[in-house]
């Protein structure tokens, strides 16, 4: 950066007053190499900071995204799918003239200093220069960082909602909610420009006066050059070059002001990056334990909403072997949806133990414990991919003959055929090209994927049809030959008819464990009171 300066300097003083070619001629190649190497040193710069960006997404991205889920399954009020937003944020500043601008403010004493070598009023001049400038930063920061932060919970607020109706979309527009929705929507959003547009207008206020102090310093760095040239203090080249080198070192502190919406942007990025991983608590690593056969036993479970002490199950005792089948009934709202959760190690227990072949739940590996679990939610869930993938749990290594025999235990065999690219057909987002009752059934050879011994079925036959129904009756029968260990929640009593066992819950409570026509006839009443 003083080769420039420096190189005129050199002109002024040297060549012209000695009208020496070969003078000139050696200082031009000088320049030539050290430009050249000025630019290969930028251009290794600008690789590499890219490549910190890559690789501090690749350190922490997994990481990010797994939290995402554990929130997700908590129910962590605010974290939605910011996070991953916030990971964008911190590759692209890394990878941004931002970084490099920190970089260069360490050189600016260097440049003052080479200033005072050529006189001390140059040098102070730049000095105050330097001085109201950091000032100028330090305003910008203290003016606008509390606009900004204001500004970006309101758009994560506005995004959430977009997203929120955006999946709701046809209750918007079934029930004529499209102008109250849009208009709530414009509320949030406006309350983020309104921020935004008042952080950016400090900002922008401070970002134009230092442009134009840098400016009018570097012309007043040039009058008192020329000054002191007049009085014979210093010589025209010395007037040029002080010029030069103050604008290189005023340089990076003008272009920190102007990046610094961008360090902001990164600093909450990371702030909320660094409260979602201190809201995560590691689970230890588990040593894989013996493939699991099926045997389950649920030990007095009290189970609480997520965030909240407030029991949403309690006294919860059952066993179920390996080859039987427990049917759950129970009126809407008793906790059979949730107790399933807690039964494929979505939500954790508060007292008392789910036990899968004798150990407790939380210490098998989840990874070896989910191949070895089925599980078909009540509101079924695909994703956007081909249809095997979706049978296939997005597994890299998926096996076409256990695809195939999955969907016809589910009978969606000949269904899936009968699309234009049978197994390899798109769904689209949340399985958009199926109806209800297709997503159920693709659902179903989903959770019987690669010869889970432990399936549970939260209402599975809510958008079957007869025909679908008779097949979930087949596949439940065959699970049972195969000494599978299933369980089936149902909302009705009339929906169990393959169960061995029944276990009913009224308001969070077990009333009663049995064989399935035992508890029938003790319970048939309440529960139809409870209709």
């Amino acid at each position: 950066m003083l080769t420039g300066p420096l190189f005129m300097l050199q002109v002024y003083d040297r060549v012209l007053t000695s009208r020496s070619v070969p003078t000139l001629i050696a200082l031009t190649f000088l320049v030539i190499g050290l430009y050249a190497f000025m630019g290969l040193l930028e251009f290794i710069r600008s690789r590499m900071l890219v490549r910190i960006g890559r690789r501090v997404d690749e350190q922490i991205g997994s990481g990010v995204f797994d939290k995402v889920i554990f929130h997700a399954l908590n129910r962590t009020p605010g974290v939605n799918a910011q996070p991953l937003r916030d990971l964008d944020t911190l590759r692209q500043f890394l990878s941004s003239p931002g970084p490099a601008t920190l970089f260069d403010t360490p050189w600016v004493p260097i440049y003052l200093c080479v200033i005072f070598l050529m006189h001390t009023w140059l040098g102070l001049l730049a000095t105050l220069g330097a001085v109201v400038l950091f000032v100028f930063a330090l305003l910008n920061e203290i003016l606008t960082r509390q606009r900004f932060e204001d500004a970006a919970q309101s758009s994560i607020a506005a995004h959430r909602f977009a997203e929120e109706s955006r999946r709701n979309a046809e209750v918007v527009k079934a029930m004529g909610m499209l102008s109250s929705m849009r208009t709530r929507w414009q509320m949030l959003r406006e309350n983020a420009i309104g921020d935004h547009d008042q952080a950016s207008d400090r900002g922008t206020t401070i970002t134009s006066s230092s442009k134009v102090i840098r400016l009018f310093l570097q012309s007043a760095v040039l009058a008192l050059g020329a000054y002191l040239a007049i009085l014979q203090e210093i010589t025209p080249g010395v007037m040029i070059a002080s010029s030069i080198i103050m604008s290189r070192a005023l340089a990076p502190l003008e272009q920190s002001i102007a990046q610094w919406r961008g360090f902001l942007n990164f600093r909450r990025a990371k702030k909320r990056l660094d409260l979602i991983f201190s809201k995560t608590v590691e689970p230890d690593e588990q040593m894989e334990l013996p493939q699991p056969e099926g045997h389950i036993h649920a030990e007095n479970l009290i189970v609480p909403a997520p965030n909240s002490h407030l029991p949403l199950l309690q006294g919860i005792d059952f066993k179920l072997e390996p080859g039987q089948v427990l049917g759950i009934v129970g009126p809407t709202g008793a906790g059979k949806s949730t107790l399933a959760r807690v039964m494929v190690g979505v939500w954790p227990v508060a007292k008392g133990e789910m036990r899968i072949d004798g150990a407790p739940i939380e210490q098998w590996n989840p990874e070896q414990l989910g191949k070895a679990i089925g599980y078909l939610p009540q509101d079924v869930e695909l994703f956007d991919g081909t249809i095997e993938e979706n049978i296939s749990r997005f597994s890299l290594n998926a096996n076409p003959g256990a695809v195939i025999k999955a969907a016809k235990l589910a009978n969606v065999h000949d269904m899936i055929l009968r699309l234009p690219e049978g197994y390899n057909t798109k769904i689209g987002e949340h399985g958009a090209v199926l109806s209800a009752g297709q997503r159920q059934r693709v659902g179903l050879a989903r959770a019987l994927y690669d010869d889970p011994v432990f399936i549970v079925l939260d209402e599975p036959n809510s958008n079957l049809d007869m025909e679908g129904e008779a097949a979930l009756v087949e596949a439940v029968q065959t699970m049972k030959r195969q000494k599978k260990a299933v369980i089936i929640i149902a909302h009705r009593p009339s929906a169990i008819k393959i169960a061995d066992f029944l276990l009913c819950i009224i308001e969070g409570q077990q009333k009663a464990f049995g064989l399935r026509d035992d508890v029938l006839r003790h319970l048939m009443p309440q529960l139809a009171k409870q209709e």
